[in-house]
């Protein structure tokens, strides 16, 4: 005869403990947020460095000195291209022989720029982050002026921050870096709850933090 062993809860009417899943649950859930939070920092982080020292140097720009250095480049198109100006072309675009050809003269390329077409010449503004450039083309004789101005690193970084005339890829990653700032953030919040019990202080803090920016707006900014 085998003898029957009923379980102590059931023989008692008292359900199994349900605290085990719900620290698994935690633990599990804990984890996630922890390796968001480590990848969102790793991927951010030269980034979130380079935006918040320029944020520093937009904030002092008028007391950061920088001098200009303008540099002037001269050239001639070639004659059987100069043809191609005698009326402008599509969307006001130099041809695409006609901007090669100014690229290897002045090493400027202005292909895929919009021109402003006048009688005399063609002008192409090229701006860039930290300074500034553009060529012209005389429509009669083919002479080439083109001029570039610097304005040095702490304008070239400046620029970046705002994403001036820095083109599509920088545009791209700025949204890539504003996201994973988001996560970084989200998760570090996140954290801060699981956490927050053992800390007191936690929420007087992020309350601050909150609370000092919309202060100042308020009282400061009119």
């Amino acid at each position: 005869m085998v003898n029957q062993v009923t379980p102590i809860h059931a023989a008692s009417g008292i359900s199994a403990p349900k605290g085990k899943p719900r620290r698994k649950w935690k633990t599990w859930w804990l984890k996630q947020l922890h390796t968001w939070h480590w990848v969102s920092a790793a991927v951010s982080l030269v980034a979130m460095l380079l935006f918040s020292v320029t944020g520093i140097t937009l904030n002092h720009a008028a007391s950061i000195g920088a001098t200009p250095v303008v540099t002037e480049k001269s050239g001639t198109l070639p004659a059987p291209l100069l043809k191609q100006l005698a009326k402008p072309s599509v969307d006001t675009i130099l041809p695409p022989a006609v901007a090669a050809a100014v690229a290897r003269s002045v090493d400027l390329d202005p292909a895929g720029k919009p021109g402003e077409w006048s009688d005399a010449d063609v002008y192409v503004a090229l701006p860039r982050p930290g300074g500034d450039a553009w060529v012209s083309i005389d429509r009669g004789s083919g002479k080439i002026t083109a001029e570039v101005t610097d304005r040095g690193w702490v304008s070239y970084l400046n620029d970046l921050h705002k994403g001036r005339n820095s083109g599509t890829a920088w545009f791209w990653f700025i949204d890539v870096f504003a996201g994973a700032c988001i996560l970084f953030t989200l998760t570090g919040l996140l954290l801060l709850q699981l956490h927050a019990h053992r800390r007191p202080s936690t929420w007087p803090i992020v309350a601050a933090g909150l609370a000092l920016p919309v202060v100042i707006a308020i009282v400061f900014i009119h």
